[in-house]
């Protein structure tokens, strides 16, 4: 992290110049972008502190969304073939974990009638969701792993094309690059907990130590499957994503309504 911190940034070429048409463009005016920093100054503001949102669950899944263009950019704009050649692997592998990550997010806000984090956890009391939603869980670690550019899903940074989006990545850029992904895992590790682990639910500890025992468990396994499984490459992982985890987690999906509607 160091070396990291004292090596300086890779020089940038200059960007390209905007053809006349962008340039002319009703957008470049003054009131749209006042209008764009202060919608983005609102929605911030809203997000500033910690909150159970009426659509936590589809908050989540929007911001692991976000992390294609995150990713996708970083390749892009180094200005780099071996770079670019990165953004596109993540792109492959996202067109085939995405949807099935969509689907197995549904699946316990069915289960608990409610987008609210706070509620799903709650729903789970006396039986916790991973038990009889196994599949969706599974599939939620496999996103997991996918947004975070994790493990099997490390080929937009191999060797054989010279790093990929990290190629062109140096210094700073570079460190943030690689804490982000540590920051995505473990992201995504504490999100499971309210969704299939029962959240804070646990005898002796507190409600905060369960959560972060639990948080640390599956963020522990996830790292200690990093060197296990061989990287996945992106053709062959999007036929495995459209032909076996999207059909399950509708299987899933539709199993965990036919319970809800069993129940009343």
């Amino acid at each position: 992290m160091g070396r990291l911190v004292q090596q300086p940034a890779s020089p940038r070429l200059p960007r390209d110049a905007h053809p006349g048409r962008v340039r002319d463009a009703p957008l470049r005016g003054p009131r749209p972008r006042a209008r764009t920093r202060k919608v983005a100054a609102e929605n911030l503001g809203r997000f500033r502190t910690l909150a159970d949102l009426d659509v936590g669950v589809v908050w989540f899944n929007a911001v692991d969304v976000m992390v294609w263009a995150l990713v996708w950019l970083a390749g892009w704009g180094a200005n780099s073939t071996h770079s670019l050649v990165g953004g596109y692997r993540f792109l492959a592998h996202g067109l085939a974990y995405e949807l099935p990550l969509m689907f197995a997010l549904v699946a316990p806000a069915i289960a608990a009638g409610s987008l609210r984090v706070g509620e799903v956890a709650a729903a789970q009391e006396g039986l916790w969701f991973v038990v009889w939603m196994p599949v969706a869980f599974l599939v939620y670690l496999i996103g997991v792993t996918g947004f975070s550019v994790w493990g099997p899903f490390a080929p937009a940074l191999s060797a054989d094309i010279a790093g990929g989006v990290l190629s062109e990545l140096s210094g700073l850029d570079r460190l943030v690059f690689l804490a982000g992904r540590y920051a995505l895992l473990a992201a995504g590790a504490a999100f499971a907990v309210p969704l299939f682990l029962g959240g804070g639910a646990g005898p002796v500890l507190p409600g905060w130590a369960w959560v972060l025992v639990k948080t640390v468990a599956v963020l522990t396994v996830l790292v200690w499957l990093r060197r296990k499984l061989p990287m996945f490459r992106p053709d062959r992982f999007m036929e495995i994503g459209w032909v076996v985890l999207l059909p399950a987690a509708v299987a899933q999906d539709l199993v965990v309504s036919l319970v809800v509607v069993g129940k009343g």
